[in-house]
């Protein structure tokens, strides 16, 4: 039996696929009936991404789903469908949370903006969402075995490791792998400089302002990161600057073959290169000696995310090893990481005081060190939680041996 080590609700290539017990046209009419459902009315959407039925929905379900027959005739199952079909239509969005290849739908790790092509979402959720993209409904995944990560990390004899971000989660470390974090200075002097940052009024203005910042600084002979948050960002992106003439390349889920080659060109002077999180960690990008007489890389980001670990990773990209470089965020109000986790007075205030844009070096970086800071918190709850299950599953099931966590 192999190991499933679920990521963001998915199964992994450990899980085993079966024949689905379900008859396929059950996702379609959930679509179906999910779409025809009205937000506020028939159903709620929670900030996190949670979705469900109100009574007066209950009621329009059952009344279509008595003219269906079968499972629908439940209370039980019919109103796990719709929720699940309610999910797959507002809860996850295509070049986002998942791409289309290859007639099939294929999950992409937003930490890492890398396609996750052997993961399904779990309880029928991809199916749902195979459904509302046109594509062949696959079977379900039934998971064999599963450990967390927490619990296998934990199995090694000496854990150790090394990272550039690990201070902010210094304490989770010592409670989860009982290790201590040491700060290792870097054996050259950082010549990165950051500087303001930007907040435009709406996501369009956003993309404007990059293209423009991209083009100014590019034009200085210097090359430029642009990290994205999803493929559609990317994308968008890079269709403007292409109809600005903008000479540039666009690193995504969908031209992860040509990352090598993306990333070999990246540090050529006046070169652009529009990337999600897969030029985020690990990527040394080689600056030509032209573009480091020139100032190096200049890395924009443009959209926070919830944990500032993964900014800083983005941020890591320029002034390696002694090299020089600059960073700075253009941002947008309507920011995901801000509609999810700003409180609601401080995003009206915020709406209030942007108008067209704002630079700033200190308002705004402490305000989303605020949002960054409830956002971190709600998912370290979730990842105490997912221990505290993990135990509770390891009492239970007393056969399977001692663990060191």
């Amino acid at each position: 039996m192999s190991a499933s080590l679920p990521l963001n609700g998915a199964h992994s290539p450990g899980a085993r696929r079966s024949k689905d017990d379900l008859d396929p046209a059950i996702y379609t009419r959930a679509i179906a009936l999910a779409g025809s459902l009205r937000a506020g009315v028939d159903f709620m959407l929670g900030e996190q991404r949670d979705v469900w039925l109100t009574m007066e929905g209950k009621q329009t379900v059952r009344q279509a789903g008595a003219g269906y027959g079968g499972l629908w005739l439940s209370p039980l199952w019919r109103e796990e469908f719709v929720q699940k079909a309610l999910s797959a239509i507002h809860c996850f969005q295509r070049d986002q949370h998942y791409i289309l290849a290859d007639g099939k739908v294929q999950i992409v790790d937003e930490s890492t903006g890398r396609v996750m092509p052997d993961r399904t979402w779990e309880r029928g959720l991809h199916q749902m969402i195979e459904s509302k993209e046109g594509c062949q409904i696959t079977g379900q995944r039934r998971t064999l075995a599963q450990i967390t990560y927490q619990r296998f990390f934990g199995r090694y004899l000496l854990p150790c490791g090394m990272t550039g971000t690990a201070q902010e989660v210094a304490a989770e470390m010592g409670r989860t792998y009982g290790l201590a974090v040491t700060r290792i200075p870097p054996h050259r002097p950082s010549r990165r400089t950051r500087l303001p940052d930007r907040v435009c009024a709406d996501s369009s203005l956003r993309w404007r302002e990059v293209a423009r910042r991209a083009r100014e600084v590019a034009a200085g002979g210097r090359p430029v990161l642009v990290g994205t948050r999803s493929v559609e960002a990317s994308e968008r992106l890079g269709a403007l600057l292409r109809e600005e003439g903008v000479e540039h390349t666009v690193l995504n889920a969908r031209q992860d073959k040509a990352e090598a080659e993306a990333v070999a060109l990246a540090g050529l002077p006046g070169r652009i290169t529009v990337a999600t999180n897969m030029a985020g960690r690990g990527t040394d990008i080689k600056l030509d000696p032209r573009a480091e007489q020139a100032g190096g890389l200049h890395v924009i980001l443009t959209e926070f995310h919830e944990s500032a670990r993964v900014d800083r990773q983005l941020f890591g990209r320029c002034a390696r090893q002694g090299d020089p470089g600059t960073t700075e965020a253009i941002v947008s109000v309507d920011d995901e990481l801000f509609r999810r986790f700003a409180p609601a007075a401080s995003r009206v205030l915020m709406k209030r005081l942007v108008s067209g844009m704002r630079t700033s070096r200190r308002w705004l970086r402490a305000w989303v060190t605020l949002v960054q800071q409830r956002a971190e918190r709600h998912y370290r709850a979730q990842r105490a939680a997912t221990q505290r299950q993990d135990s509770e599953w390891v009492r239970a099931l007393g056969f399977v041996g001692k663990t060191r966590k």
